[in-house]
């Protein structure tokens, strides 16, 4: 291949020159995708690509809730992740967050207890 210097070539021959590159980069990426395209059907064949172990997630226990809006029952808190609104106004009204604390039922409390001794 001759060395080429493109400030001394004229707009006819770098068009000349950008047309030959075009074309011998597209004969390459051809004749690399079928390659791979090749390797990927015999993996496939093999069975190689069914071997891969995927990462399951555990699973999660439900967390009950720890506080409530006396305002809306409905609307609760388990502690985790951003406090939602009513929360947050709430205490920039001046309230504390155990003033928001759900107390946990007997059957809950004899749950938990339950729990430790095991």
């Amino acid at each position: 291949m001759k060395q080429r210097d493109p400030k001394s070539m004229t707009v006819n021959e770098l068009w000349a020159l950008h047309l030959e590159i075009k074309s011998a980069l597209a004969g390459r990426i051809a004749a690399e995708k079928t390659k791979l395209e090749k390797q990927l059907k015999q993996l496939e064949s093999d069975g190689a690509l069914n071997e891969i172990p995927r990462a399951e997630r555990r699973p999660y226990p439900r967390v009950l809730p720890k506080y409530q809006n006396p305002a809306k029952p409905k609307e609760t808190w388990a502690g985790r992740g951003k406090q939602p609104r009513w929360l947050t106004a709430q205490i920039k009204s001046g309230k504390k967050l155990e003033d928001f604390r759900i107390t946990p039922s007997s059957d809950w409390t004899r749950k938990q207890s339950s729990r430790k001794h095991d």
